[in-house]
């Protein structure tokens, strides 16, 4: 027992260097500890934490969800919608639990941010009917590579092919290109910038260092030099009955100076989250307006549903084309007309041309503007010169006809 109370006390002689480090090393404060931790921030941010990141992908999904899911059908002279049990599923309540605005959002908004550009979608079936789309939590989901080409999906410890679920990817990978890769990476300097910045703003309007006045005493006069003899100062002079009373102090040992705090613009804190929101705006291809920077444009917003909110819709599309349709001349298609920002004159005049061109039915112009059909106004009309080019020869005034 002794040799071994010996050994146990031999290590100490090799905590010698780590004293010698610790006393070598220093350290410089530009603060007190309580401000340190009160105007930084440290650890992991979540894109989904970030307002401004949060607003934009809020809007994207939003505005997919709002999009009517169609089954349409190719034709020989163009597509038809379809309207059937499988179409209404995917429509109106994809899962028994959600509606399709709700279920749609779920996917664009986990696929961008908590997913890291990937989103699984179990479909439920039985004897080969759609049952149910079940929503698979990301924490829940890997994807595992699966030779040298192809991958397998992990369901909570489960493993699928990827043919039987519904796999939503964003932004390929270069490696992998069945996996999404999302906006971590170009959005996750920017996060914790605007974290940064938001703890900056909170530490700096609750700090209590931000005096409007200084009173300048005689700190040598024995009533002044403890903290009870300067309270005692201020409850007999500064603290007054009434707002606005004049104070009343001696000339002779009182020094009363106005200072101007510092404020948020002399750090230029706006200009800095300015700039990083139009940079978020900017990664995730939104209107600055989005998030708020700058006012409205319209051809603005007609563009950023082009070029954002469809791409990501065909995402979908294919998905669901791919994964839940046999027939090869059946597809998904998003509706985006009621994405457009245009005003009734432009609707009715374009349905005007057309209604006058035979292009189109009056009861169906009557829906762009959403009034209900009228019975009178399903019948095509035209004007009298607007005939086939082969009949033009027909004409009764050019026969002898009146």
């Amino acid at each position: 027992m002794g040799n071994l109370s010996k050994k146990k006390r031999r290590p100490t002689a090799r905590a010698e260097p780590q004293e010698k480090r610790s006393a070598n090393s220093s350290a410089v404060w530009l603060c007190s500890p309580e401000s340190f931790d009160t105007l930084t921030c440290s650890g992991y941010t979540s894109l989904a934490h970030s307002p401004q990141i949060s607003a934009g992908v809020d809007k994207i999904a939003k505005l997919i969800g709002s999009m009517t899911i169609h089954l349409m059908e190719n034709g020989a002279t163009g597509d038809i919608r379809i309207k059937n049990e499988l179409s209404r599923k995917i429509d109106i309540n994809p899962n028994n639990n959600m509606g399709r605005s709700n279920f749609i959002q779920w996917i664009v908004r986990n696929m961008i941010l908590d997913g890291n550009g990937n989103v699984t979608v179990y479909p439920k079936t039985r004897r080969g009917y759609l049952q149910d789309l079940i929503p698979i939590p990301p924490a829940l989901t890997s994807y595992v590579p699966d030779g040298e080409w192809d991958y397998k999906v992990m369901i909570n410890g489960r493993e699928y092919s990827p043919d039987k679920v519904l796999h939503f990817a964003l932004n390929p990978d270069s490696y992998y290109p069945w996996l999404g890769t999302g906006y971590h990476i170009a959005l996750g300097d920017l996060a914790n910038n605007l974290k940064q910045a938001s703890a900056t703003e909170k530490g700096f309007m609750s700090s209590k260092w931000k005096p409007s006045l200084i009173v300048k005493v005689d700190a040598l006069t024995e009533e002044f030099s403890g903290p009870e003899g300067r309270k005692r100062l201020l409850d007999s002079y500064a603290t007054g009955a009434e707002v606005g009373e004049p104070w009343l102090i001696p000339a002779e040992q009182f020094s009363v100076e106005q200072v101007k705090p510092l404020t948020l613009s002399d750090l230029a804190l706006a200009d800095m989250v300015e700039l990083d929101t139009r940079t978020v705006a900017a990664v995730l291809d939104v209107p600055p307006f989005v998030l708020g920077i700058g006012d409205f444009n319209r051809d603005a917003w007609n563009n950023f549903v082009n070029t954002t909110i469809m791409p990501l819709a065909r995402v979908l599309e294919q998905e669901f084309t791919k994964k839940l349709l046999y027939s090869p001349e059946l597809f998904f298609r998003f509706n985006n007309w009621s994405l457009y920002s245009y005003s009734i004159t432009e609707l009715v005049s374009a349905g005007a041309e057309m209604v006058d061109r035979m292009a189109l039915r009056r009861n169906e112009w009557r829906n762009w503007v959403g009034l209900p059909p009228d019975p009178e106004m399903d019948e095509l009309l035209a004007l009298e010169n607007y005939i086939p080019a082969d009949r033009l020869g027909d004409q009764g005034k050019l026969i002898g006809g009146e």
